[in-house]
Parts: C-alpha cells; structure tokens; sequence
C-alpha cells in the first residue's frame, strides 16, 4: 500500500434511506491528482464528505497511507493526514490570514512551517494581517489550501476550487495544485470545469447516480471533451 496514498474501497452512502452512493472504489497515489467528475447530484460532495467523516451514514473502507480510518472521526481523520478544502472554503471572517493560517494545529510532522506557505503563497505573506472578509475568492481559495498545507495533509480533498473565479484565478489554482503533488501530495478533486479538470488531473473517475460509471486518463478525457460537456450541461 506504500504507493497508495488514498483508498476508498466499496463504499456507499446514503441520506436516510435514500442511497447516495452505491460500491464506490478508487485510488490516489503520492503526487497524483484524480478528479471527481459528474452532473450535479451525482455523489461527488458525499463522497468526498464520507471520505473525511464528516458524513456518517455510509459503509465501506477508507485507508490513508495503508491505515484504515473507516471508524474513525473527522479530527482523527485528519491527524492521519486527510486535508478537508470545502467549496465554501471555510475561512473564518474575523480572523487574519496568519490566524487562519496557526489556528488549526500541527498534525503531521511534514507539515508545511509558515515560512514555506508564504514562500509558495507570497499573496497570502502580503495579506497576512487583512481579516477574511477582504480577501477576493481566489486569496481564499489559497488560504484554504495552505491551511491544511500547514497542517500537515498528505491527501487533499478538493470540493470545486475553480468556483466562482476569474479565468486567471483559475489557471493559478491549477498552477498551486501541480506544485503541491511534486512534494508528494495525493489530491482528490471534484471538478465541474472540464477543461481545468483536463489540465490539472491525471486520471478522471466519472460518477452517474452515485456509481462509477467511467473512467478515464488525461488522453481519453481529452478526446471525450466536447461528449463530456454536452452530458454535463455546461
């Protein structure tokens, strides 16, 4: 399991006695990036919910690094090195960049000092003392990834981080997300914008109705572009 960063094997999930997700299995290695693809609906966010312990109802194995986490909560999700980025991004308002960033504790010891964050972040060095509510959605975006960063997250779970953002935003986040793999960083991505999702990902996990139904490397995603936007609605 040592080139397995993330494990998900055979899991479901449902909301009451709706089913959610059905069987879902994947892997992401160290340094990889695999995307969650699918209509809205489709589980995506569940099983990135699931994955983390933040939503309980559901059956199956999580393993991070070869330990399985399955039973475990949230919190103790993340000291083995579960990164949580949700689409609303989570900063808290009333705090500074800095006290976003040292808030959270220290979890692993590959966790990322402040010095490195704003080495990779020299936006966020330079908005170190402005509170949450002055940051645009891009600087938040950052402040996101670089608190888990910080924390020590060996597998980031991404929840639609080209949301909202200017097309030059966008390319910036991809630009981050390939920076963190090349330290070794597992990256778990739900994505809408095919055409980021095609330039930031290595491999493509298509879900319908809470099942994989596809999957697919950069090359065939690529050729399936035109058919993946058209079953998308976008």
């Amino acid at each position: 399991m040592a080139d397995v960063a993330l494990s998900v094997e055979s899991l479901s999930a449902w909301y009451g006695e709706a089913r959610a997700l059905t069987d879902v299995s994947l892997e992401v290695a160290p340094g990889e990036v695999v995307t969650l693809v699918g209509r809205n609906g489709a589980g995506k966010t569940t099983l990135l919910r699931s994955v983390m312990g933040l939503h309980r109802q559901f059956q199956g194995r999580v393993r991070v690094d070869g330990v399985d986490v399955s039973s475990r909560p949230a919190d103790a999700r993340a000291r083995a090195g579960l990164g949580w980025v949700p689409d609303d991004r989570g900063i808290y308002a009333s705090l500074t960049v800095a006290e976003n960033l040292l808030l959270p504790p220290v979890v692993h010891e590959n966790a990322w000092t402040l010095d490195r964050v704003y080495a990779s972040f020299p936006v966020l060095q330079e908005r170190k003392d402005f509170p949450g509510t002055k940051l645009s959605g891009g600087e938040q975006q950052m402040l996101a990834i670089a608190r888990v960063l910080r924390m020590g997250a060996r597998v980031l779970l991404l929840d639609e981080p080209s949301e909202g953002l200017a097309p030059v935003i966008v390319q910036r986040i991809g630009e981050i997300v390939r920076e963190i793999t090349g330290h070794g960083v597992a990256v778990l991505l739900v994505e809408q914008n095919v055409t980021f999702a095609s330039t930031v990902a290595d491999r493509h996990v298509l879900l319908a109705q809470g099942r994989v139904v596809e999957r697919l490397d950069n090359d065939q995603f690529a050729q399936r572009k035109g058919e993946l936007l058209d079953y998308l609605g976008l």
